[in-house]
């Protein structure tokens, strides 16, 4: 039986404040608790980024993973950094655009694929108050269409 990919969480905010210029999968560096603690949809990627340290690796920071309910005293630090698991050419590739000015490196959602827990990290550009003006309000005309598409 093949396994499909199990959602864990989205970050909503992500695709809200930040224009998505490539996106890519990478593994993350898990304790056992925090693999129970996603098996029961309990994390969260708000204001939770990503980027690489001077010895050429990539740590999720921000992201928050709730402590494990049936956890003993050796359960986990919810808001800890946690290493990404991504080859060399690809962190390179990275740490290059992330160097162009306003780039950033951001968690779009974290899911489970063929049991291992994954990261769909995105290289994003920040988005002005107006561009976010100009998208809600062209969700909004495309939402009064279908409505009149309807009727």
């Amino acid at each position: 039986m093949k396994e499909e990919s199990i959602n864990i969480t989205h970050n909503r905010k992500a695709r809200h404040d930040y224009s998505i210029l490539q996106t890519l999968e990478a593994g993350i560096v898990l304790v056992g608790t925090e693999v129970k603690s996603c098996r029961e949809h309990k994390a969260n990627l708000v204001d939770s980024y990503a980027k690489i340290d001077s010895n050429d690796e990539v740590w999720l920071i921000g992201a928050h993973i709730n402590e494990y309910t049936q956890g003993n005293r050796f359960n986990h630090i919810p808001n800890r950094d946690r290493k990404l698991l991504l080859n060399c050419k690809e962190i390179r590739k990275l740490d290059r655009q992330i160097m162009e000015k306003g780039n950033t490196l951001i968690p779009l959602s974290l899911y489970f694929k063929k049991g291992k827990v994954k990261v769909e990290l995105a290289v994003a550009k920040g988005k002005k108050s107006y561009d976010k003006r100009e998208a809600i309000a062209k969700k909004d005309m495309q939402r009064e269409a279908e409505r009149k598409i309807k009727l």
